[in-house]
């Protein structure tokens, strides 16, 4: 066995949304959200399961913060609730809803733990989408004012902000083929929302610093893409470009635009957009769980998920174990993604979610034994280990999960979790993992074969 030692200051840590641990939907004046409605359609997500309850962390907070404290966490990943702030997604804020987030910010910074708050994570106000949601400027307008809100009351204590989380899923999920909320299936619609999420979080950049932030930042989840060199430049513009460039280069991809051109005429961009996008952050948020496989195929229709992808098909291959999410096992893509950030972009980066889904529950003892999840999160930790010595700046590694949660369209069916959640008894459960996951932390490393 060899150690490996991270970097002094490298921060550890653990995530969550709002939407899909918080519950206590209609308290307190939370207006509702798009995932509210999206969870009441037939056949939407797994046997018709919502985040109203959730993991009712709502109401347990000092619980679920101990059980941080208990893995020695330095810093939480968690979302804000973007209804609880202001129910309509405009007008002035729900003093509940701030007083909800101050509560938790003093008592995180109590245990010692960094607050890291993301602004959005998918829970748009129902009454934006219904005036057309993130494909119409004036969200992203509203989302800078609710950031300006949010900063007010929590700059004094938040070093690091983060702004969006994986704008990708919220425009091609939720508008390109609508397997997330808000359901849509509107290529033209998706691309207009890639562009007003990026200028929503250049707008709210602008808020988080005039109030004083000391790092902000947005996290993408970008695609590893490997096969044929033709599909990955097709499918790596639409899905990683797209988002890299105006953010870090200020400017869209010339090869996406004329491949979407079937979809949009990119009307939507205007006089100083860029600018505002491009803003210089602080560092980047990199989600990753597996890499992206991609061929050349005549007569292949678009992918679903990527507007301008005719002609190219995804595949898996067979060799690979695979998670509960069907999703391939492969830690040198995590490398391969930080070294390409690292090469072409150049800014400093934190892997702000990482982790495997897998059904492992409770034993005869009552223990949750995932030995898979340790040796998922085992080769990937190793693997940011690799980049950092390949000379990539890599400020810290947020595991994905604290809990098992509403994994979105998924529901309650896919568990994520370093903490085994009961959902009827609301019982939490620390896995084996959460033990493995502690002793990294407190070596600052771990063994490797």
């Amino acid at each position: 066995m060899q150690q490996f030692h991270f970097p002094e200051g490298f921060l550890w840590g653990t995530a969550t949304a709002s939407y899909q641990i918080e519950g206590a939907a209609a308290e307190d004046g939370r207006g509702q959200s798009i995932w509210d409605r999206f969870s009441d359609i037939p056949g939407k997500t797994w046997r018709g399961q919502s985040g109203r309850v959730a993991c009712d962390h709502y109401h347990r907070v000092d619980e679920d913060i101990d059980l941080m404290r208990s893995m020695g966490v330095d810093t939480y990943r968690f979302s804000i609730a973007w209804p609880r702030i202001q129910p309509d997604g405009s007008g002035p804020a729900n003093p509940a809803g701030l007083d909800f987030y101050d509560r938790l910010v003093d008592k995180l910074v109590a245990a010692g733990i960094k607050p890291m708050p993301t602004l959005y994570h998918w829970d748009l106000p129902l009454t934006l989408e219904n005036l057309g949601g993130w494909p119409v400027r004036d969200t992203a307008e509203r989302f800078g004012e609710y950031a300006a809100i949010v900063a007010s009351r929590l700059v004094d204590r938040v070093e690091t902000w983060w702004t969006l989380n994986e704008p990708w899923c919220s425009a091609y999920l939720g508008y390109a083929n609508g397997h997330h909320a808000p359901g849509r299936t509107e290529p033209g619609a998706a691309l207009a929302a890639v562009h007003h999420l990026l200028l929503g979080h250049g707008l709210a950049t602008q808020a988080l610093r005039a109030a004083g932030a000391e790092q902000v930042s947005i996290v993408l989840n970008p695609s590893h893409c490997r096969g044929d060199e033709d599909a990955v430049q097709v499918v790596d513009g639409v899905a990683n470009r797209i988002f890299f460039d105006p953010l870090l280069k200020g400017a869209y991809p010339e090869d996406v635009v004329a491949n979407t051109r079937s979809h949009t005429d990119w009307g939507f961009v205007q006089d100083g957009d860029l600018e505002t996008i491009s803003q210089p952050i602080d560092l980047l948020g990199v989600n990753y769980y597996t890499p992206t496989w991609l061929r050349s195929k005549a007569g292949a229709p678009e992918i679903d998920v990527f507007p301008g992808s005719a002609g190219i098909e995804g595949w898996t291959p067979e060799e690979l174990p695979v998670t509960d999410m069907g999703w391939p096992i492969d830690a040198s893509g995590l490398f391969d993604l930080l070294v390409r950030i690292h090469k072409d972009y150049g800014v400093p980066v934190m892997v702000t979610e990482n982790g495997a889904a897998y059904p492992t529950g409770p034993n005869e003892a009552g223990e949750v034994v995932d030995t898979e999840r340790i040796e998922y999160l085992r080769s990937h930790i190793g693997a940011v280990h690799d980049a950092i010595g390949a000379g990539v700046d890599v400020r810290g590694y947020t595991a994905w999960s604290l809990m098992d949660n509403f994994e979105w369209a998924f529901g309650y069916d896919k568990r994520f979790g370093l903490v085994y959640v009961d959902y009827a008894t609301q019982r939490r459960i620390p896995k084996a993992s959460a033990k493995f996951y502690s002793d990294v932390i407190a070596a600052n490393g771990l063994e490797l074969d």
